[in-house]
């Protein structure tokens, strides 16, 4: 099985959310772990956020970032599906940046983790 893991399914992990257990099942269970290459820039971004705020120190959020980029076995080219994300984003009404994982995981016949119900939803 192809796992395809967003931001949102990575913090859940990396920070012992409350979705840790259900999705580190579902990591395991995968042969392949892929992510469209901007997960790297979303990852970061998001940690930095939380050093921004206080809640983790600098040390700790690089550790997140390099634990959370070891996750991925595959990154997928963001120039490959571009424009099948821009086209589901405007028939869904949704973030393109989701929607890049949507597309990655459909391409892959993958499964999706992410703590985001709304692009579960799609």
């Amino acid at each position: 099985m192809t796992v395809v893991i967003d931001v949102s399914g990575a913090v859940e992990i990396l920070l012992q959310k409350e979705k840790v257990d259900e999705f580190s099942r579902v990591m395991q269970a995968g042969a392949l772990v892929i992510a469209p290459d901007l997960y790297v820039s979303e990852l970061t971004n998001t940690l930095w956020k939380y050093h921004k705020a206080k809640i983790y120190t600098e040390d700790e959020c690089v550790k997140y970032i390099q634990n959370g980029i070891k996750y991925i076995d595959k990154f997928i080219d963001s120039k490959e599906i571009w424009q099948e994300a821009f086209s589901e984003g405007k028939k869904n009404k949704h973030s393109i940046y989701d929607m890049f994982y949507m597309v990655a995981a459909r391409r892959s016949i993958g499964t999706l983790i992410t703590a985001d119900t709304d692009l579960a939803a799609i």
